[in-house]
């Protein structure tokens, strides 16, 4: 049993993670367990001698009481009162990630945070992984909750974590090889500030051991501060002419090797960044750069990334539903080579959108018509007529629905591109980004 898992042991949040902690927990045979969430719990069976005490609804906190350490999930967040109180009266706080940290046999565990990237990132390392012979298994943000790679885990295997700001807070531990991806800003609607939400990345490579290897986008200025953090001396970047993976144009370069984008499976060309770090990273595993490249020409694209659906009746599809932050969509829209419609908005984070309205009218010419659908509809408009969407000659227009929004964008006629890359959140319209995805997927297979 976990030593530092003092009974009786509380899990705050029960949602996927923390039905994930409580399998964990029975594992482990904790025999004292106090589960805490807003909403109603449904408990399985605890097997026999172990005891689960329930807190939901408004006055959940109240298990704190019963606890002397607490796993907080991810979605919890541990600056509030009532965890500072009990941390203050002798508690002990700890996480998923912690606990995996400290628990694994991996021979090798790889992180990757970022704002953008990291679930291509994750996915292109396991894919190469896996072409190279190495058992390999992804978890964290992406993939299965981490605690549950412990249960079939052997020495044997590389573990690749993807982890976003909320696992990172409280993180004490950091991986062997650590990936910081594009950093920008995110989740302010959770985190304090934009200072709080980078501090939380630097967890990533903070705790690093100096035989730790910290791969980062040496061209993004709070990728490198954030990297300059890890104590690795390994530290491997990503550039644009000044690296240890250099991108020129649709080309990456690593030593004598190229990997062209032409040559692969998945669009857009900000893909290179993604790829140069995941090469980086198994490198550090005793990957060769050949074998990597190799590997990442039959790399497809994750579902609702940029996804390509086809072209019918000479209009090419792009789904990117997952593009849930504006940078996300600067980026999908960069790789646009025809003239294209874009649908754009939904649910409200209070992102900036001015940055990407001046990007779209300034440099995006081939952009001819933008559906905006959802709660920040009429804020996109307002931000995109101020950056002169109208001198533009660019057709904007407000929509109830995404199917009447994909009507409309079918205007771009023969030669053109329509993409959905909404820069904001499904909520509100849909139930999440999957589903979204979903409903743009079936309205290009409608159109037989």
């Amino acid at each position: 049993m976990n030593n530092n898992l003092v009974a009786p042991v509380g899990i705050l949040g029960f949602g996927v993670e923390g039905q994930s902690t409580l399998r964990y927990l029975f594992r482990e045979g904790v025999r004292e367990i106090v589960v805490m969430d807003k909403n109603p719990v449904n408990l399985p069976e605890a097997p026999i001698g172990i005891n689960v005490k329930v807190f939901s609804g408004e006055n959940y906190l109240e298990g704190l009481r019963e606890c002397v350490t607490v796993v907080r999930s991810a979605g919890v967040y541990p600056m509030s009162q009532d965890l500072f109180k009990f941390q203050m009266n002798g508690g002990m706080m700890t996480s998923q990630i912690q606990l995996f940290l400290e628990q694994t046999k991996s021979k090798k565990v790889i992180g990757v945070t970022g704002t953008l990237g990291k679930g291509s990132t994750v996915s292109m390392i396991s894919h190469i992984l896996t072409a190279c012979g190495v058992k390999n298994e992804i978890g964290g943000n992406f993939g299965v909750p981490a605690l549950d790679l412990l249960e079939d885990e052997t020495s044997d295997r590389v573990s690749i974590l993807e982890l976003s700001s909320f696992q990172l807070m409280t993180l004490s531990l950091s991986p062997d090889v650590s990936v910081v991806l594009r950093v920008s800003t995110e989740h302010l609607d959770w985190h304090t500030s934009v200072e709080e939400y980078r501090d939380a990345k630097a967890n990533l490579v903070r705790w690093q051991k100096s035989a730790g290897t910290c791969v980062y986008l040496k061209d993004a200025a709070p990728t490198a501060k954030i990297a300059s953090e890890s104590p690795a001396r390994n530290k491997l970047a990503v550039s644009f002419g000044d690296g240890d993976a250099n991108i020129e144009g649709s080309v990456l370069t690593i030593g004598n090797e190229k990997l062209f984008l032409s040559d692969c499976k998945v669009r857009g060309i900000y893909q290179l960044e993604n790829m140069a770090a995941a090469t980086l990273a198994v490198s550090a595993l005793g990957i060769k750069t050949a074998d990597a490249f190799e590997a990442l020409k039959t790399y497809e694209t994750l579902p609702f990334r940029m996804e390509f659906k086809g072209e019918k009746n000479g209009i090419e599809f792009f789904n990117d539903s997952y593009a849930t932050r504006p940078d996300a969509t600067i980026a999908a829209t960069g790789s646009m080579k025809r003239p294209f419609a874009l649908i754009l908005g939904g649910s409200e984070k209070n992102a900036d959108f001015s940055e990407l309205s001046q990007i779209l009218v300034k440099e995006r010419p081939n952009l001819k018509r933008v559906a905006l659908i959802g709660a920040t509809a009429e804020r996109m408009l307002d931000d995109l007529k101020k950056a002169g969407v109208d001198a533009a000659g660019i057709k904007t227009a407000i929509f109830p629905t995404l199917e009447e929004a994909f009507a409309d964008s079918l205007n771009i006629g023969e030669g053109g591109t329509v993409i959905m890359s909404p820069a904001c959140a499904s909520f509100g319209l849909f139930k999440n980004y999957k589903v979204r995805g979903q409903v743009f997927d079936k309205l290009v297979a409608d159109l037989g």
